[in-house]
């Protein structure tokens, strides 16, 4: 009986919520650290519409941090005698850095020049159907951003690739892209109406739920474009 007790430890449900409570918190923690250069420069920038080019520099480090925190998310153990999120989470880094930075700095300079036109928009003379057409197509290309964010994290391809499949899967998989989509606007509630640091602060569970939503694009990935 006692072996039997030995064996069990760890799997069951209040030690899998303890696993789980564990790895966000260390995953949280590590995110954090490798955006703080970042994070630290935009809480000290003014909210000037003429600061947005520096703080799209400042968010740079933000899309491998987020990337090494879904692949340490999506690879945790449910065994509390078995936890390495922090090895998850350096390995996720060293993988997936520069892929990530590969297509999280394009998104960034375009939703910075959507933001820019946005925010100078009466001075371009431009009809107002103009602006609303702006705003959706920055609130398409994050979309596109969470697709690429689970694809880059994940699996290895080419960046031009991931880019493809990520724009593919916004149609293909509507309930995964509506998933990511109230994601999105939570984490936008929380910054206007709470403070901007929140979601900083909720980042892993917020990914952790991302993950959820993209599981059927995961599944297919795997399936139809990995051998």
């Amino acid at each position: 009986m006692s072996t039997a007790r030995t064996a069990g430890f760890g799997t069951g449900a209040l030690s899998r919520a303890a696993a789980l409570v564990h790895t966000l918190l260390t995953v949280e923690a590590l995110l954090l650290l490798a955006a703080a250069p970042g994070l630290a420069g935009l809480f000290l920038l003014a909210p000037d519409p003429a600061n947005l080019p520096l703080a799209a520099c400042c968010l740079l480090p933000l899309g491998p941090a987020l990337s090494a925190a879904v692949h340490a998310l999506h690879h945790r153990s449910h065994d509390l005698t078995d936890l390495h999120p922090a090895r998850a989470y350096a390995r996720g880094w060293r993988l997936n850095a520069l892929p990530a930075l590969k297509l999280w700095a394009p998104l960034l300079a375009w939703l910075t020049l959507i933001a820019f036109t946005l925010t100078h928009f009466s001075v371009t003379g431009l009809p107002a159907w103009w602006a609303v057409l702006l705003a959706l197509v920055g609130a398409g290309s994050l979309l596109w951003g969470a697709h690429a964010l689970l694809l880059t994290s994940l699996f290895t391809f080419r960046a031009r690739d991931t880019a493809r499949l990520a724009a593919y899967f916004l149609f293909r998989h509507g309930r995964a892209t509506l998933g990511a989509g109230s994601l999105l606007l939570l984490t936008a509630a929380l910054t206007a109406l709470l403070t901007e640091a929140l979601p900083a602060l909720l980042a892993a569970p917020l990914l952790l739920s991302l993950l959820h939503s993209g599981r059927p694009v995961i599944a297919e990935t795997q399936e139809d474009f990995t051998a």
